[in-house]
């Protein structure tokens, strides 16, 4: 059905006709439902900017071509995270600005998803400055933008910077609204150091009535109670981890202490106790607690004694029991026994959730250095420095960290843009070895990517290898989309030509596929 539908709505644009707003979103809203027909919405949508756009050029007043409204784009964008498309999504994003469509509420926390997918920090960091402190009545709304930066702050293994965030987040409700919301802000997409960059408007009180525009997703970090926001035991989880790596426990102790206040502070210390074994790290947060002038009780103390004495650490045990004596917990040392049991930790999911950070290790599936390096790629791209790109790719080649899907995206959108469609064929085949020796899992959207250039470069061995790949990997390839690419560009491209009468063996192979092509989506 979807393809039937597209194929109308198709049909009508190339008479320079599309349906009304909301007859448009009902076609569209059925279609996202499905991967295929969210990948058949969003190729749409991607014509219809197009075209709005070139009839906006031309200045042509009989066109019936309307600018797509911020509904469509919500729908499309939203199913293109539900999908897995997010670098699709990220294109969309960008034509957005392009057409000056007003990003909602819905539109906000959407690109936020996307940005987190695709490893997207400063752009999501601006975001976040951008909308400032919002009303208390859209906290719950906007917790997944805190959830999506809190993600990132931990891919790039940044966990001062996360530890901020913390701070905001747990802070949201105390603070009044920096920002005059009535009025759409401008942001920029790119770095706003790019005199040409893209500026995209944002409303962020603005909350449509459809409410199917969310996207269905559990925030992971970040928590919503009583019209507030707090963290999950997941965050605190990799924080505690995060600053015990890098020795930074008077950082970690403060920031509990202005998150959760004592109590947080004990739960840390029970979950370090209890199985874990640190100990010592346990016994510093006592001892910065007391140094800040909020010492920890007796229960807290005995917990951590109990462990030294569990582990055999007689030492440690005496000098906590020294420690005691001094601030007055107890009087006699006979009223603490090493033979006593303590409770067991009663905040048993940190615990779990503590032992699955200290297993997981340094073992990242993506390096956190890649997303460092993919945000330099990303920025010299945009800015079309393209000898900056390319020694920011072969440094990740260099230092033999495998490139993601998103490193390959930037690579490929800048040689486009700059119509160097022999170096996307270069890059093809890096893309080709990675995947041979498993260190790359491609997705449609990137594949797509390659056909419509390979297309435009006219490059047919190519797009028929990629669609080869698409189908092996069972990926959906909208052959009418590819059809119309080829129409455009290469019309009468050896229509009477055979390959006998070429006059070299490459030409006569070039035929075959340019034959292929044509068979493989319809061209008689």
């Amino acid at each position: 059905m979807s393809e039937s539908a597209c194929y109308i709505l198709r049909t009508m644009l190339e008479k320079g006709y599309v349906l009304t707003s909301d007859v448009l979103r009902l076609v569209v809203m059925h279609m996202v439902k499905t991967e295929v027909g969210t990948c058949l919405a969003s190729n749409y949508l991607v014509q219809v900017c197009h075209r709005f756009m070139e009839v906006n050029v031309s200045k042509r007043n009989n066109s019936n071509v309307m600018k797509p409204d911020t509904v469509l784009f919500n729908l499309v964008l939203g199913s293109c995270v539900r999908f897995g498309f997010s670098l699709k999504g990220q294109e969309v994003l960008e034509l957005m600005a392009k057409v000056d469509v007003v990003a909602d509420a819905y539109s906000i926390v959407i690109m936020s998803f996307i940005y987190e997918r695709n490893g997207m920090r400063d752009e999501l960091k601006k975001l976040k400055e951008c909308i400032g402190h919002v009303p208390s009545q859209l906290l719950c709304h906007y917790r997944h933008l805190y959830d999506n930066l809190l993600s990132l702050e931990f891919k790039f293994d940044d966990v001062g910077s996360a530890g901020r965030l913390v701070l905001d987040i747990c802070k949201s409700k105390d603070l009044p609204s920096v920002q005059n919301l009535e009025k759409p802000l401008v942001l920029s997409v790119g770095s706003h150091h790019i005199k040409s960059g893209l500026k995209i408007q944002i409303s962020p009180k603005l909350l449509q009535r459809d409410s199917s525009l969310g996207v269905d997703s559990e925030a992971s970090f970040v928590s919503y109670a009583d019209s507030k926001l707090g963290i999950t035991n997941k965050t605190l989880a990799k924080l505690v981890y995060g600053y015990k790596r890098r020795s930074d426990l008077p950082e970690l102790s403060k920031l509990l202490f202005s998150v959760g206040g004592s109590k947080l502070c004990a739960d840390v210390i029970d979950a370090c106790v209890d199985d874990i074994g640190w100990l010592e790290a346990a016994h510093d947060i006592l001892d910065d607690m007391d140094s800040a002038g909020h010492p920890m009780d007796l229960v807290t103390y005995r917990k951590v004694l109990s462990g030294y004495y569990k582990s055999k650490m007689v030492r440690n045990a005496e000098v906590l029991l020294r420690q005691m004596t001094k601030a007055g917990l107890i009087t006699d040392r006979s009223d603490v026994l090493p033979e006593r049991e303590e409770k067991d930790c009663e905040n048993t999911e940190l615990m779990a959730l503590l032992f699955q950070e200290i297993n997981a290790g340094e073992q990242m599936k993506v390096p956190s250095m890649l997303y460092e390096l993919n945000s330099s790629l990303y920025y010299f791209c945009k800015a079309k420095m393209q000898g900056d790109a390319v020694t920011t790719y072969r440094k990740i080649q260099k230092m033999k960290i495998p490139p993601t899907v998103q490193s390959f995206w930037i690579l490929i959108d800048m040689y486009s843009s700059l119509g160097m469609y022999r170096e996307i064929t270069v890059t093809w085949g890096d893309i080709k070895r990675n995947m041979a020796s498993r260190n790359l899992e491609v997705t449609q959207d990137l594949l797509e990517k390659l056909v419509v250039n390979f297309l435009r470069g006219g490059y047919f061995e190519r797009v028929m290898e990629v669609i080869s790949c698409m189908k092996e990997k069972g990926m959906y390839s909208d052959l009418t989309m590819y059809k119309n690419e080829y129409l455009k560009l290469h019309k009468n491209l050896y229509r009477t030509l055979k390959a006998v009468d070429a006059v070299t063996e490459a030409q006569a192979q070039r035929v075959e596929h340019v034959k292929a092509f044509r068979k493989l989506v319809g061209i008689i």
